[in-house]
């Protein structure tokens, strides 16, 4: 079986206006629910709110991402997430040490990787609510065509090449009179 993590993805600006600090496109992300243990969720507000409620956490930035697409990626880039990520346990969630911070982000990584049962290009979205016996987290999927994922063109141009067939010529700048 193929490996696969989940990546941040930005389709829209929108990430930088919810959020304290958006993603950078790109990153490998978790949940990130993790920051939040601890906290009094019913007081949460703003973008702090927000965050909770659907964000998924860029390992690199540190920073929130609505969406994230499921990528192919190998078992370096694996080992590369779990350490990078330990690395920020221990500098901005102060993490005893190093080996305790790899082996929560490798629990991190793994249930990253869960989420990631899907083709390659499957969007990730996720719904964070608080209940009386703590946090529950509910994952959705959209399911969009590779072709959907590139920009929008209103034109497309199409090279066909005929044997035999006329050539056509125009010239612009005599249309447009400035040659004569």
């Amino acid at each position: 079986m193929a490996l696969k993590l989940p990546r941040t993805i930005r389709l829209d600006p929108s990430d930088t206006f919810v959020y304290s600090r958006a993603a950078e496109p790109g990153e490998w992300a978790v949940t990130g629910a993790f920051l939040f243990h601890g906290a009094d969720l019913d007081k949460l507000s703003g973008k702090e709110r927000q965050a909770f409620r659907a964000g998924f956490l860029g390992i690199d930035s540190f920073g929130w991402s609505t969406l994230v697409v499921v990528t192919d990626a190998t078992a370096q880039d694996r080992a590369a997430a779990v350490d990078r990520l330990a690395e920020q346990l221990v500098v901005r969630c102060g993490a005893p040490d190093i080996e305790t911070a790899r082996a929560a982000a490798e629990e991190e990584i793994a249930f990253a990787q869960s989420l990631c049962d899907h083709s390659p290009n499957t969007l990730i979205g996720v719904h964070r609510t608080s209940e009386h016996a703590g946090m529950r987290e509910a994952f959705r999927t959209l399911h969009r065509k590779a072709s959907r994922l590139e920009p929008a063109t209103a034109f497309r141009f199409v090279e066909i090449e005929e044997e035999d067939a006329p050539t056509e010529k125009v010239d612009l700048l005599a249309l447009a009179g400035r040659r004569k």
